[in-house]
Parts: structure tokens; C-alpha cells; sequence
């Protein structure tokens, strides 16, 4: 039920970032549902396979690379989730930057 609750809070926070930034367009709240599922899946799956691939980058940035890492796998789940938009791969890096700012401040990195 925790995980539930912390899926449906994703989707809001997903929803805020689409209203802040410009060009990234969510439909509905559950377009925004099925965008954090397919994120979820994507996190486990691929994130890590990118994070090994490209640890001397990351290495080389002191973990800034991690950033651009977060913005394919965004730009990957807006491609698969119909009802996404995205204008350009720098309006995806920059809606992962603001959504993950959004998780932190509401404390959905703890744990």
C-alpha cells in the first residue's frame, strides 16, 4: 500500500513538472500513472546497465554525468508512454532535474 501511495505522489509530482516546464506535456494524472510505472521498470532494468557503462564518464564528472543518464532513461519512458511529450532531449534533462528536486523535497528519496 506504501508503494502505491509513493507511485500515486510520483504521478502529482510528474503532473507539477509538466505545468513548470514548458514542452514537457503529460495528458492526464493517468498518463502520469502509467509514466511512473514505465520509469519504475526502466530504473530497474536499464539505469543500472547505462550507470556501468558509463562509470568512467561518471567518474571523470564526480557523478554530474548520472544526470544525463537520468534524462535517457526519461526521454526513453516518454517515447514508450503514449500521452508524453517532450520537445527536445534538454527540455527531458531538465524535467528529470526538476522532478527529482521535486522527489527530494517531498521525501521521496529516503529510505
Amino acid at each position: 500500500m506504501e508503494k502505491i501511495i509513493e507511485w500515486l505522489v510520483r504521478a502529482l509530482l510528474i503532473l507539477v513538472t509538466a505545468y513548470l516546464i514548458p514542452g514537457f506535456v503529460v495528458e492526464s494524472f493517468w498518463v502520469a500513472v502509467v509514466l511512473v510505472l514505465v520509469l519504475s521498470v526502466l530504473n530497474i532494468l536499464v539505469k543500472p546497465l547505462l550507470i556501468l557503462l558509463t562509470l568512467p564518464i561518471n567518474l571523470m564528472t564526480l557523478g554530474l554525468f548520472t544526470l544525463i543518464v537520468n534524462a535517457v532513461v526519461m526521454q526513453l519512458a516518454v517515447s514508450v508512454v503514449d500521452g508524453v511529450g517532450s520537445d527536445s532531449f534538454l527540455t527531458t534533462l531538465l524535467a528529470s532535474v526538476v522532478m527529482s528536486l521535486l522527489s527530494m523535497v517531498a521525501g521521496l528519496g529516503r529510505k
